[in-house]
């Protein structure tokens, strides 16, 4: 089973997650990676040219991005990242919908055997180090949301609670998200 963390980041606070993120040696991959694509590292110089919506940060410096070409469909001849098998933290965005609402953006990684992933070998522990530095910083710098599932981003919670930003759900018919105080 995969570790999952949702949460809201308004720009601010995805500047500040980049910012922590340049102590390690992650590479940006769209979620459907085009034959020309350079990766480059996860900065917060490099914010501005992130893939819109859904990333992979690749650990290159403890294992290389095991990708499969997508043969059917819209995206076909498209790369895939293989992300059972290769060193990736997968990122959903948050993003503000045609209202104007923030929606929750999601973090996963998959870290441990299980028979309906394939994955055959636990993720290595460097991986597994890195990964939940990661998610620690977000549990220490983010607020609880209500529901529980939710950490909101600093500045997010500032726009919620000064402008009236309203959080969101981003699953279907999702619900409204209050940060704790």
């Amino acid at each position: 089973m995969a570790n999952i963390l949702q949460f809201f980041m308004a720009p601010d606070d995805e500047v500040a997650f980049f910012r922590f993120l340049e102590r390690h040696v992650l590479e940006v991959y769209p979620r459907r990676v085009p034959a020309d694509w350079k990766p480059f590292r996860a900065t917060m110089e490099n914010v501005p040219h992130l893939p819109e919506e859904d990333l992979y940060l690749v650990a290159s410096d403890i294992g290389p991005a095991l990708v499969d070409k997508v043969k059917r469909g819209p995206d076909k001849g498209s790369w895939r990242i293989d992300e059972v098998r290769s060193p990736v933290i997968f990122i959903g965005r948050s993003r503000r919908n045609e209202e104007g609402e923030l929606l929750s953006g999601q973090m996963w990684v998959e870290l441990e055997v299980t028979s309906q992933t394939g994955r055959r070998d636990a993720a290595p522990d460097k991986f597994r180090r890195l990964y939940l530095e990661v998610e620690e910083f977000i549990k220490k710098t983010f607020r609880r949301g209500d529901p529980k599932d939710f950490f909101v981003g600093p500045k997010a919670a500032r726009l919620f609670k000064q402008d009236g930003l309203v959080l969101r759900d981003s699953a279907f018919r999702g619900g409204t998200v209050v940060p704790h105080k």
